[in-house]
């Protein structure tokens, strides 16, 4: 836990780590853009940041009005996400901007008429920006930040213990399509079935955010969430090529027949103690002859200034199958 003093600084009641650490902004390891059919997905554990030497250099690279809005929050948790979910931002992005001089200070920001974040390069002194989009998703136990090339993307991580105030079926039967809330329907077993509603509700928010809309604008009962047997090379993470999930499509509820192709789907379970999902555009190929381009995906557990884990492949991370 730690207390803000002032509008400046904070500190912290507990150990700090116990390795000695070089704080800089130099220490960001550049990272090479994703392909435009990779997704690259960083993630940070706040119970692992317990440096207040950190934490303030964390604040120091926001803007004056992100301070504002971290130090306003009430509750020291409250504080220490919001303040973790735009350092994992600025410093992520920074990555992949290093050869152009970019620091995570100088990066700005603007939102769209929904009010997802977007990187505003307009007035920034390199002109030929990458087209990086991103999308950033948190619960008190883990904050991530996904990241694209040329294709929009939204994410969404929920805690696999969540629970709701309501009954599961009543809940699903307020905000799920008809499909889907008959596929809870059968789950006898109280616990699977609540897993699998996360699992749906985690998918339906990473779409809501990738169209750009969120959920107001894109309610969640206007489109479907199914599972089918992926086709081979469906998904594949660096480092483990045989790694399949089933393979996630979505669809419009006026009209079921068609499906939303243009989308691709990712279901990860993360640390055994959490469900992220991913959503991005297609990149499709089907110029050269070669139809849609199979999702590569890296994932990356970060302390931003300190380490960086590339746990593709490892049992940290699983790939969740559907209904």
């Amino acid at each position: 836990m730690f207390s803000f003093l002032h509008m400046a600084s904070f500190t912290m009641k507990i150990h700090c780590f116990q390795r000695n650490f070089s704080f800089s902004s130099s220490a960001l390891v550049p990272v090479q853009l994703p392909s435009r059919m990779e997704t690259h997905f960083w993630y940070i554990l706040p119970d692992e940041v317990k440096s207040a030497t950190l934490l303030n250099q964390y604040l120091d690279i926001l803007s004056p009005c992100e301070k504002e809005n971290v130090l306003r929050m009430h509750g020291d948790n409250l504080k220490k996400s919001a303040l973790l979910a735009r350092a994992l931002v600025r410093t992520t992005i920074a990555r992949y901007q290093i050869n152009s001089q970019v620091s995570p200070t100088s990066l700005k920001f603007r939102k769209n008429i929904y009010g997802k974040p977007e990187v505003d390069w307009q007035n920034h002194y390199d002109r030929n920006p990458p087209p990086l989009h991103f999308n950033i998703s948190h619960t008190s136990s883990l904050i991530a930040c996904g990241v694209t090339l040329d294709s929009p993307i939204g994410i969404d991580v929920e805690e696999k213990q969540r629970t709701t105030k309501n009954n599961i079926l009543s809940f699903a039967r307020r905000y799920f399509s008809p499909h889907e809330v008959e596929s809870l329907s059968v789950i006898s077993d109280p616990e699977i079935q609540r897993q699998e509603f996360l699992k749906l509700w985690t998918l339906k928010e990473a779409y809501v955010k990738a169209l750009g809309r969120g959920f107001s604008a894109a309610p969640f009962k206007n489109f479907t969430i199914r599972f089918r047997a992926a086709t081979k090379g469906h998904l594949h993470l660096s480092g483990n090529s045989n790694s399949k999930a089933s393979e996630i499509i979505v669809e419009s509820s006026d009209d079921p027949k068609t499906l939303t192709s243009n989308w691709q789907f990712a279901l990860l379970e993360l640390t055994g103690s959490h469900y992220a999902a991913i959503c991005k555009e297609k990149y499709d190929d089907t110029v050269e002859g070669k139809g849609g381009v199979p999702m590569k995906l890296t994932v990356r557990k970060t302390i931003p200034f300190v380490e960086d884990q590339c746990i593709s492949g490892k049992d940290a991370l699983v790939l969740v199958g559907g209904l």
